[in-house]
């Protein structure tokens, strides 16, 4: 497995989910709709105009745990808001199927892999959900 690649796109977009202990499937279902459809992409008229769904682009979706790390004390990053394996994984294989009815292609990295991931960015937008600050 090492050296292989799991998960290539082209277009789209990058998604590093981190699953949170108080995530459920109503933050999946925020999440995935919210990211579907913002309108983050260029259109003739204007820049941030229309969606990932709408330029019918890809979506690749990599587990991050480490988004979850609180480092407000200490010099160690704690990780005690992240959700437990269990529950992580069955979120984000949810995640994988919820994205994937939106009918655009989907690729996923291996969940708790040690994962070289790449990325060339097509402009200055990075873009932090979270849906306990919106549900």
């Amino acid at each position: 497995m090492e050296g292989e690649v799991v998960g290539s796109i082209g277009a789209g977009l990058l998604v590093l989910l981190g699953i949170s202990s108080s995530d459920s499937r109503a933050d999946l279902d925020y999440m995935v709709d919210k990211i579907l459809n913002m309108r983050i992409f260029p259109s003739n008229e204007k820049n941030m105009d229309v969606s990932v769904r709408e330029i019918g682009g890809e979506i690749l979706i990599v587990s991050q745990f480490t988004l979850l790390a609180n480092v407000q004390k200490g010099r160690r990053p704690s990780f005690t808001d992240a959700a437990p394996s269990t529950l992580a994984k069955e979120l984000y294989k949810a995640a994988i199927e919820m994205f994937g009815r939106g009918g655009l292609k989907i690729q996923s990295g291996v969940f708790g892999a040690m994962m070289e991931v790449g990325m060339i960015g097509d402009g200055p937008v990075t873009i932090i959900l979270d849906s306990a600050k919106n549900i």
